[in-house]
C-alpha cells in the first residue's frame, strides 16, 4: 500500500527531532519560500559528461523484485503551499504515488539550505533509497552525504556537481522566458520593463536576460530595471521591489521568485507581470501574461522506474519546451490574439528547432560585444552566463 509521509522542519536550527506535520494544503498561495533555483553559494559549471551506472540501486531493485515499497525522499526549501518553486516539486511527488503505487514517499520541508545534513541523515534513516534535493544550495551537503551514504541515490535539482550516486536536473528556462519577453515588449506603452530577481546567480542572470532579448527582438529600445531581493521568498520584500520598479515607469513585470506578490502588486497598480514556476492566474487575472511553469511529474517516475530497474546513472538532465519539461502557462485574458499568435508561431519553433533567435551579435551593458555577429549561443555558454545584455539597467555584484 503506498503511504506518504509529511515531516515539516518549522525552525532554521532544523534540529528535526521535534518537527511537526508537514502542510500539504496547496491552494493559499502564500505558505512559504522557493528555493529550487539557486543561492549565492556559487555559479552554476558547465554540464559535465553522462555518468556511469550507479550499482548502489541494487538493494533497491531486489526489495521492488520482491514486491517491498520503493522509498523515495524530498527536501524541499519552502512549504508546498508556496504557489511556486515547492508547490511544483510536491505535486510532481503526489504524481509520482499516483503512478507508482509502490511507492512510498517521505517529505521535509522548510529545510534551510545552510543546515540541511540533519534532514538528510532522518530521509536515510527512514529508508529512503533516493532523494531529491530540489534546491541548489543543498549542492555541498548532498555532495558530502553521498559519499557517507554510498547505497543512496541523489538527485539534485539545478546542481552543477556530480558522483557516481548523484544526479543533477534542471529545465531549459530561457526559452520561454524569451517568449516571455516578446508578449512584455508588445504589452508596455512605458518601454520600461521591471524585473524582480531572488539572488544575483546564473540562473536568474540568464533568465532576465532572455527575458531582455525577446523582448528587444519586438521594441529594440526597451529597457529592463533589475533588482535583486536576495531572497526566495518573503511576499512583503516583493511587493516593496515590485512597486519600486511601477514608480520607477515599468508597466510589465517579471522575475524568479515564489509567491504572487508581484502579480498582486501588478494587479493592484493596472500594470502587468508574468510569473514563474506554476501558473499564478488566479492571483491576478487581469495582470496576467503568462508563466514559465514548470512540470517535474514525468521525470520523477522516469527516474524511480531507472531505480526499480537497475538502469539509473548518473547524469545532468536539462528538461525542454519539446518535453514538456518546461512550458508557457495559458495567455493570461489581457492578451491580444495576435500577440498570442505571434507566441505560438515561436514556441512551436523553439520546439521544432527552427526557431533560434540567441545569435549575435550581443552586447553587455557595457556595450561591449560578447557574442560576435552570426554566433549561435551554445548550452553550455547559456549555463555560464555572468552578465548583463545590453539594455538591463541594474548592476552584479563585483
Amino acid at each position: 500500500m503506498r503511504r506518504t509521509i509529511a515531516v515539516a522542519c518549522t525552525t532554521l536550527l532544523l534540529a528535526l527531532a521535534a518537527g511537526g506535520c508537514g502542510e500539504e494544503d496547496t491552494t493559499d498561495g502564500t505558505g512559504g519560500a522557493d528555493a529550487g533555483t539557486q543561492t549565492a553559494a556559487g555559479a552554476e559549471g558547465e554540464a559535465t559528461t553522462a555518468g556511469t551506472t550507479a550499482e548502489t540501486g541494487a538493494a533497491t531493485t531486489a526489495a521492488a523484485a520482491e514486491g517491498e515499497p520503493i522509498k523515495v525522499g524530498f527536501m524541499y526549501i519552502g512549504p508546498p503551499g508556496d504557489s511556486g518553486w515547492t508547490f511544483e516539486h510536491d505535486e510532481a511527488r503526489k504524481y509520482l504515488e499516483q503512478q507508482l503505487p509502490n511507492v512510498e514517499t517521505t517529505f521535509l520541508d522548510s529545510v534551510p539550505e545552510a543546515n540541511s545534513g540533519p534532514a538528510i541523515d532522518q530521509l536515510v534513516a527512514k529508508g529512503n533509497k533516493l532523494i531529491f534535493a530540489t534546491s541548489f544550495g543543498y549542492g555541498d551537503t548532498v555532495m558530502q552525504k553521498a559519499q557517507q551514504y554510498p547505497d543512496v541515490l541523489f538527485e539534485h535539482a539545478t546542481g552543477f556537481q556530480r558522483s557516481e550516486n548523484v544526479s543533477n536536473y534542471f529545465v531549459q528556462h530561457w526559452e520561454p522566458s524569451y517568449l516571455l519577453g516578446i508578449i512584455a515588449g508588445r504589452m508596455t506603452k512605458s518601454n520600461r520593463l521591471g524585473y524582480v530577481g531572488s539572488f544575483p546567480i546564473p540562473e536568474v542572470i540568464r533568465d532576465v536576460n532572455a527575458f531582455t532579448l525577446g523582448a528587444q527582438s519586438v521594441k529594440p529600445d526597451v529597457k529592463v530595471q533589475m533588482v535583486f531581493i536576495n531572497t526566495w521568498f518573503d511576499p512583503p520584500k516583493e511587493k516593496q521591489a515590485a512597486k519600486s520598479l511601477i514608480d520607477a515607469g515599468a508597466d510589465v513585470l517579471f522575475g524568479i521568485e515564489d509567491s504572487p506578490s508581484v502579480l498582486q502588486e501588478a494587479e493592484a497598480n493596472g500594470v502587468f507581470a508574468a510569473t514563474w514556476n506554476s501558473d499564478m492566474t488566479r492571483f491576478g487575472p487581469k495582470a496576467f501574461l503568462s508563466a514559465v511553469v514548470l512540470n517535474w511529474g514525468d521525470r520523477y517516475v522516469e527516474r524511480v522506474k531507472a531505480v526499480m530497474d537497475g538502469s539509473w546513472k548518473s547524469e545532468d538532465y536539462w528538461g525542454t519546451l519539446e518535453e514538456g519539461t518546461v512550458e508557457l502557462a495559458p495567455y493570461g485574458e489581457s492578451v491580444p490574439e495576435e500577440v498570442r499568435t505571434e507566441v505560438d508561431e515561436k514556441l512551436a519553433g523553439f520546439k521544432d528547432g527552427t526557431f533560434k533567435p540567441f545569435v549575435g551579435p550581443i552586447k553587455d551593458q557595457t556595450g561591449k560585444v560578447r557574442f560576435e555577429e552570426g554566433h549561435e549561443v551554445t548550452f553550455e555558454e547559456w549555463v555560464a552566463w555572468n552578465w548583463f545584455v545590453e539594455g538591463i539597467e541594474g548592476q552584479l555584484p563585483s
